[in-house]
């Protein structure tokens, strides 16, 4: 068990020797302590190592201001001093001890061993563990004594404690003044007459408002006879008839967050919801390149023949009889060209927004302009793929349909590209049409994990899957409904997309103190082989 309460400081020292003393914990004195009610027994705290103990504001590990001196004790109770530390925060601690803001000196034990009285609990056995300085003391006795600020008003603080009959506070407060700087922790107590007297003592100044608790309760108890239902409706039913007890558990409040909506402030948190978490799955099933560092139009070499939707000729090798003329062929090449094209947003911020918001804000910002750059790009990709490619052979919005129009396209991609068709492109319409697919015994041929009749594999989760054998991808800006150009099976070589990395600009407005923050980046495409983008053509 461990228990947190409050002792009296003895003397504050705020000059070059920094010293806060005082009782840290009163025997034989009933405290209401974090456990409740308790009372320590002559001798029953103990410190493994004084020298070891710091001293922190208000039970917070992470502002200590000091490191126990010294540490005593006699049949009232333990004294000890802090030396505390030259930081802003050890000079804040004797500065609020001086001024009786925070003139409580408070420990947290670790119980060993204790036993229940009548109505406290007599702890026999206890480890110290840390003192902090607090503002509201837990025993009556806990209040300044004497406050020394400098060394050398000790002299005129003693004909003063003389005149008000405070003889044992000066005495005190004279043993602190004269103590050494040593570090070495005092293990001798004090003589009889060094122990502060609270019979001799002058009136004591309140060190905080006085706790109220109900003597009634128990800590070591339950605090509310509300276990169940059953008992919740007992006690409801006891109330309504007049029982006063009863109604201590299931009144309703004088006071609600209704009552004061003031001290109900709204909580936002970090999360950020967003619809636009989307890819480029159209531009991830074509080839890429990199587009060249200048010029707004680039061009390669191709040699696709007539078969292949070009006009190129390409060399022919040709048997010959013996000693017959070698035929003389040609080869005819072209350029194929794609203009560059700039894809850029931009949002206007206040100066105040982006330096007094939450530091989330910019990281959204950043990732929306991301997304619109990603979905700005891939539309264009698709529609590039319209004007390029060529229409495939009328099917069936069916099963059988994307059978046929699977079968019939990938073998006229290989014949007039030389590349295989490797990859299906759907829209939403299609998708759906292949996740719903069954046989003709109502088994589903997409859409199940280890069927025996399997095509492929196209699942809710995932935009990535199988059809027949190509690997598909689901891009939710095609066409939404299952009619031409709902679907594309490509050979990636067939286009290549050249992008540009994406760049971010800001620009600040001197007049007004916006700052406009931009993305932009650059993308050409190139469809090198109609013939290998083949168009869903609905009957």
């Amino acid at each position: 068990m461990k228990l947190t309460f409050s002792g009296s400081i003895e003397a504050v020292d705020g000059s070059e020797r920094r010293i806060i003393s005082g009782k840290i914990a009163p025997y034989g004195e009933v405290g209401y302590t974090s456990a409740g009610k308790v009372v320590f027994a002559p001798g029953s705290i103990t410190a493994a190592n004084p020298a070891k103990i710091k001293l922190l504001m208000s039970h917070d590990n992470t502002k200590p201001i000091g490191r126990m001196q010294s540490m005593t004790s006699d049949e009232t109770g333990v004294y000890a001093s802090f030396k505390i530390s030259a930081s802003s925060k050890g000079n804040d601690a004797i500065l609020l001890a001086q001024e009786q803001l925070m003139d409580g000196l408070s420990v947290g034990v670790e119980v060993t061993a204790s036993k229940p009285e009548k109505d406290y609990l007599l702890v026999t056995a206890a480890v110290l563990r840390e003192t902090s300085l607090v503002e509201t003391p837990a025993f009556q006795s806990a209040a300044v004594q004497k406050i020394a600020a400098q060394a050398d008003e000790v002299e005129a603080e003693k004909s003063v404690s003389t005149k008000t009959s405070t003889t044992t506070s000066t005495t005190v407060s004279t043993t602190i003044e004269t103590e050494t700087e040593s570090e070495d922790v005092m293990t001798t107590a004090p003589e009889p007459q060094d122990a502060p007297n609270e019979e001799a003592a002058a009136p004591s100044v309140e060190a905080a408002r006085p706790i109220i608790r109900p003597s009634v309760l128990d800590s070591q108890r339950v605090r509310t006879p509300i276990t169940s239902m059953a008992s919740y409706t007992e006690h409801k039913i006891k109330a309504a008839l007049g029982n006063d007890d009863s109604k201590l558990y299931v009144t309703a409040a004088d006071d609600s967050f209704t009552t004061n909506p003031a001290f109900n402030p709204t909580q936002y948190l970090t999360d950020f919801v967003s619809n636009t978490n989307f890819d480029t799955p159209t531009i991830n099933a074509l080839s890429q390149g990199v587009l060249p560092s200048s010029g707004m139009t680039i061009s390669v070499p191709s040699l696709v023949t007539s078969a292949g939707g070009q006009s190129g000729v390409a060399p022919v090798v040709t048997v010959e009889a013996e000693a017959g003329a070698v035929a003389n062929t040609g080869m005819v090449t072209q350029y194929l060209s794609g203009t560059v094209k700039k894809y850029s947003g931009m949002n206007t911020l206040s100066v105040e927004l982006l330096e007094r918001s939450d530091p989330n804000f910019y990281a959204e910002l950043t990732q929306q302009l991301q997304r619109a750059y990603s979905l700005a790009t891939d539309a264009a990709v698709i529609a590039d793929i319209v004007a390029g490619g060529v229409q495939g052979t009328a099917v069936a919005a069916t099963s059988a349909g994307i059978i046929s129009y699977v079968s019939t396209e990938s073998a006229n991609v290989y014949k007039n590209t030389s590349y295989f068709a490797r990859n299906y492109i759907a829209g939403p319409s299609q998708w759906s049409l292949l996740m719903g697919a069954t046989d003709s015994t109502g088994r589903p041929i997409y859409n199940a994990a280890q069927p025996m009749n399997a095509g492929g594999l196209s699942t809710p989760t995932s935009i990535r899957g199988n059809v027949l054998g190509l690997d598909l991808y689901v891009d939710h800006q095609m066409v939404a409904t299952t009619i031409d150009d709902s679907a594309f099976i490509v050979a990636p070589e067939a286009m290549t997309v050249y992008r540009s990395p994406q760049a971010y600009m800001s620009v600040n407005v001197v007049s007004n103190l916006q700052i406009q923050v931009a993305i932009y980046g650059f993308m050409a495409t190139i469809v090198k082989m109609p013939n290998g983008l083949v168009r869903y053509n609905l009957t």
